[in-house]
């Protein structure tokens, strides 16, 4: 399939639960747990226990419908705000945000982490501390002013964006207007943690490639900066799954504030 033909993540149509089956579940054929669960669980802790990032709202920008990277976000923040670009993502997450019949299963990524904090003597349910935690499921447009219209969000102390700048963007200038409108959602000071595949051009969910766009380390460090921010956290990871459903070439997390 030429690259011009592939679909894109907030136009086309998205099955959300396959998105999940082939990325982040606990079956034997999901080569991805390494980068995508232990990964993002592992610096994602760190993030949050040293960087001081707390506060009221954290607002949730990420593709599909995953949770796991919202477990230690959840200890530090009253509510979370989960923005969704379609019903389909919207429907998945509230059929697990109110455990009903159906629901993905995400029991392997709380005792993953459990695992890292040495957690064994008492069960701690980081499942049910993230659904507590989310207030509000909401859709948003990202080509709206206001990509949540006519909700008008609360400032936040926190954004989080996983492996969505690339999915929206088909080039740097994309890249950089959506960077601001979730950069526009802070409050001064305000946190931005965003996670990403670094060298994207494609990703499969069933039967269909979805669109990414290219870009380094080099870049995303850069137009942080250039948008007035100030990088204190950044973990690249080379890639180790074998599979040709996605072709990243590393993973990266990189926390960031907004200069006041």
């Amino acid at each position: 399939m030429d690259s011009s033909t592939h679909k894109v993540y907030h136009v086309h149509d998205f099955d959300s639960r396959q998105h999940l089956e082939h990325y982040f579940s606990d079956k034997s054929y999901m080569v991805f747990g390494d980068d995508f669960l232990n990964f993002l669980i592992e610096n994602l802790r760190q993030v949050f226990a040293v960087g001081h990032i707390n506060g009221d709202i954290l607002v949730d920008l990420s593709v599909g419908s995953f949770i796991h990277h919202l477990y230690s976000a959840s200890e530090f923040f009253k509510n979370i705000i989960v923005l969704k670009v379609n019903n389909k993502c919207i429907m998945e997450l509230k059929r697990w945000v109110d455990e009903r019949t159906g629901a993905f299963y995400w029991g392997h990524t709380s005792a993953l982490l459990q695992e890292k904090e040495e957690i064994s003597d008492q069960f701690e349910d980081k499942e049910g501390k993230v659904r507590s935690s989310i207030q509000h499921v909401v859709k948003y447009d990202l080509e709206k002013e206001n990509i949540t219209e006519p909700l008008v969000l609360p400032p936040a102390d926190c954004v989080i964006s996983a492996l969505l700048l690339e999915s929206v963007s088909k080039d740097q200038d994309d890249y950089i207007r959506y960077l601001r409108k979730f950069s526009g959602l802070l409050k001064p000071g305000g946190h931005l943690i965003l996670i990403g595949g670094l060298e994207t051009t494609y990703f499969t969910v069933g039967k269909d490639k979805f669109h990414a766009f290219t870009y380094d380390e080099g870049f995303i460090r850069k137009t942080l900066v250039e948008e007035g921010f100030i990088i204190d956290y950044c973990k690249v990871k080379e890639r180790t799954a074998v599979s040709d459903l996605i072709d990243y070439k590393a993973l990266i997390i990189i926390s960031a504030h907004k200069e006041k």
